[in-house]
């Protein structure tokens, strides 16, 4: 083998060993990242307050925080319900493309998801019935056009019944009530 093909490959393995290990930030936090539990399971989701910042005043949630590939696959797919005041937040430790998005394959519930940079402010608003296709491959994907760091699923309808809208802020438990850069 030579020295350039041995290079990519221990490269090809270190890379996802480097992520797995990179500690996640976001508006200034570190967060914590949950894997399993040693068993195979996966282990509860951490539970976060979040404020959402409008102009008709702070919107206080209890969100699970969806940090590992693992979690943020799985997402919500499966629940029946979601409590009028919970939500999960999917957080990234690098700013992700116009073009990721998501989908509702195996998704029961409408959701609606806003989209978020790294300073916190919603960026883009989407709205995302259930897929109630079999095959992944018919759901539709809901990529926001525009980058984030963030995204905040919640049940549909909750940001239009609030009067949140693109521009508003999102901040996590910690930072003091406030938007932006810490």
């Amino acid at each position: 083998m030579n020295l350039t093909r041995r290079a990519l490959l221990t490269a090809a393995f270190a890379l996802p060993l480097v992520a797995a290990f990179t500690p996640l930030t976001w508006m200034g936090q570190t967060l914590a990242s949950q894997g399993s539990n040693g068993e195979g399971e996966a282990a509860p989701l951490e539970q976060r307050p979040l404020v959402i910042h409008s102009a008709q005043g702070p919107h206080r949630l209890s969100v699970e925080m969806a940090q590992t590939q693992a979690q943020r696959q799985k997402g919500l797919m499966g629940r029946e319900v979601l409590p009028a005041d919970h939500g999960m937040l999917f957080t990234y430790a690098r700013e992700q493309s116009p073009h990721n998005g998501f989908w509702m394959y195996r998704t029961l519930i409408a959701l609606d998801i806003a989209f978020i940079d790294s300073d916190g402010t919603i960026v883009a608003i989407m709205t995302m019935p259930p897929c109630e296709s079999a095959s992944p491959s018919n759901c539709r994907a809901y990529a926001p056009g525009t980058p984030y760091h963030a995204a905040l699923e919640v049940n549909a309808g909750y940001f239009e019944q609030r009067g949140i809208s693109v521009g508003d802020c999102v901040s996590l438990s910690g930072n003091a009530g406030a938007c932006g850069s810490p």
